[in-house]
């Protein structure tokens, strides 16, 4: 070894650069190598972008300190990490640093280009003709989602886009019409399973005041009904049926299931390899709990695995969700609504009934005054699951919480689950998408909505100013609005069985309707 190539020589020429370098700092300004240390070199010695002086000429969003607090306490992983911490920090020239459109402008802007028009059943293809137009997710989301649309219909009512908002409704009808429910999405291999039913919740939403129209509406949600409680016939305390379980005492609540218990179409790959790695059940079970995931939007989360974190221990359909349960109370309540409207006493008189016998149901079962939440419940344990999620706010969202269940919620919620950057989707992270450190669109309108109903309304507004400066800051960086966001660091999400979105409908939706209820958090200043 050479006396120039001696570590200890090498180490003085680096602590000599290193003294050179302070200096010149001392007698000059800082340069970006001087003020972003560590994150400096990493960026440039992987080349995230092509020209090294990109993100040398690159102009921060905000105090050096307070990104490189960030990036200290939680270094992104690899390059594309990397390069959208970068992004979301920095305008870097010639990559994203093209004017943008104020946000609220941004999103009515993109309405038009997630239309899509009514077409022909293509012979061989597996996609379902709708008679309306309608608003599709964006990215790999080329179809009309069920619950993803609730959240989109929220944002075009406030977008002055009501038209939209009907067309939708008349698509949702048709479907149910055609197959007694609304698919998973508008997919011949989605018609085996449904979403969360926000159908009810998507008829609030409606100006219309055809009578005609609205019979035919209320006929559609009682189909629906009949599908998720279908069931019933059969389900027994030793078996649960196709949606519905009965509970130790006889009541009933529902679960999230599937009618096919092979690979998914949409995943095949994935599921054969999920349920290769099972060696306690037949391949067939876990089939079936994958394809329940994936009913109940949560796909996936610890929310229905055993151990709570690996997904071959999914047990979705031995689960009784919060979320659902409360959303089939809504159902029952706006039937027994539309049939006292429509002078129907014998329907409302039973579908009173029902939603009593619900809430009675999940008083007993899933609230859990302890805890100070509502619990999915393991049907198999005989007990609470101990999954903190954001579900718990659901029965808040609907209007079945006491003010003091209410309460309790609330600050288990500002105590567990608000992160910098808004609501968590659970407390664990397990690499799944709908677990921590994502956080999601309808699950922040759900708690801001459900919050401020019950009067605790600087939760919901301090909850709403963390998801929009998040929302605003990926904006901000990368010009996109995401299907998910990591609300730890403010950042876009990941997670999951395929890549991060952007389009993106349910996002674009809660923004929008967020920054009409609240124009204070309006990043570019109130609109006039």
């Amino acid at each position: 070894m050479t006396a120039n190539h001696h570590p200890a020589n090498r180490r003085g020429r680096f602590l000599l650069a290193l003294g050179l370098a302070f200096a010149l700092a001392a007698n000059g300004p800082l340069t970006p190598a001087d003020l972003y240390g560590e994150l400096f070199v990493r960026v440039q010695e992987a080349h995230v972008f092509d020209d090294g002086k990109a993100f040398a000429d690159a102009v921060p969003h905000r105090a050096p300190d307070a990104i490189m607090a960030d990036y200290r306490r939680s270094p992104p992983g690899d390059t594309e990490a990397l390069r959208r911490f970068v992004l979301a920090n920095f305008t870097v020239p010639g990559v994203n640093d093209t004017r943008q459109l104020p946000l609220r402008a941004h999103i009515r802007a993109l309405w038009p280009q997630l239309v899509r028009q009514p077409e022909p059943q293509v012979a061989g293809g597996s996609k379902i003709p709708l008679p309306e137009p309608y608003i599709v997710p964006g990215g790999r989301f080329r179809e009309i989602y069920y619950w993803d649309s609730y959240f989109t219909m929220l944002g075009l009512k406030v977008d002055g886009e009501q038209k939209l908002v009907e067309s939708m409704l008349d698509d949702f009808v048709s479907l149910i019409d055609r197959f007694g429910h609304i698919p998973n999405g508008t997919r011949t291999y989605y018609i085996s399973r449904s979403q969360p039913p926000f159908f009810a919740l998507m008829l609030d939403l409606s100006d219309s005041d055809d009578s005609a129209v609205k019979a035919k509406r209320l006929a559609a949600l009682r189909t629906e009904y009949r599908y998720w409680m279908a069931g019933a016939a059969c389900a027994t305390r030793a078996k649960p049926c196709a949606n519905v379980v009965v509970m130790p005492d006889g009541s009933r609540l529902n679960r999230y299931w599937d009618e096919r218990d092979t690979p998914r179409d949409e995943s095949f790959a994935e599921d054969r390899a999920t349920a290769a790695k099972v060696t306690d059940r037949p391949a067939a079970q876990t089939y079936r709990d994958l394809r329940a995931g994936a009913e109940s939007g949560w796909d996936f989360s610890s929310r229905w695995l055993r151990d709570g974190k690996a997904l071959t221990t999914i047990r979705t359909t031995d689960i009784v969700p919060v979320d659902l349960n409360a959303l089939l109370y809504a159902m029952e309540e706006r039937i027994a609504r539309g049939c006292r409207d429509s002078g129907d006493n014998a329907c409302f008189r039973d579908f009173t009934q029902a939603a009593a016998k619900r809430h009675k149901a999940v008083d007993k079962y899933l609230w859990q005054a302890g805890e100070r939440r509502y619990a999915d419940w393991d049907r198999v344990a005989a007990a609470p699951t101990p999954t903190l999620s954001a579900a718990t706010l659901y029965p808040l969202f609907v209007g079945m919480a006491s003010p003091a269940q209410a309460g309790k919620v609330a600050a288990l919620t500002q105590a567990k689950l608000v992160a910098q950057g808004g609501l968590r989707t659970t407390l664990n992270r397990t690499g799944q998408q709908w677990d921590s450190p994502n956080g999601w669109a309808p699950l922040q309108w759900i708690a801001i909505d459900g919050l401020a109903r019950y009067g605790h309304r600087a939760l919901a507004h301090d909850i709403a100013a963390r998801w929009i400066d998040t929302v605003a800051r990926t904006y901000s960086g990368t010009g996109k609005m995401l299907e998910k966001y990591d609300v730890e660091e403010r950042l876009p999400g990941g997670g999951g069985e395929y890549p991060l979105q952007d389009g993106f409908g349910w996002t674009n939706g809660v923004t929008s309707a967020l920054l009409a209820r609240y124009p204070d958090l309006d990043p570019d200043g109130a609109e006039k």
